[in-house]
């Protein structure tokens, strides 16, 4: 356990940044499942209207640092690419 003030309080802020991590992360999990689903189903109209929402979810956490610009970019581009193929 932590001795220093300055150690407990950076114990507290992980574990706040932990909770809002997780949460982002946890999102962009179901926004992708949601894509995909709708990929395996082939329809076309709700793949289209969920890859809109994965796209800009994704971009959203790499402007909260959950991301990384090119991490999001590859993760965008591999969906795109399976909703194109419908």
């Amino acid at each position: 356990m932590a001795n220093h003030k300055s150690c407990e309080k950076r114990v507290r802020q992980t574990k706040v940044k932990t909770e809002r991590n997780r949460f982002y992360k946890t999102r962009i999990k179901n926004v992708t499942k949601d894509v995909l689903a709708a990929v395996e189903a082939g329809n076309k109209e709700t793949a289209v209207t969920a890859m809109a929402t994965a796209n800009k979810y994704i971009h959203h956490c790499v402007s909260k640092g959950i991301l990384k610009k090119g991490n999001a970019s590859r993760k965008v581009s591999r969906l795109q690419t399976k909703v194109n193929a419908i």
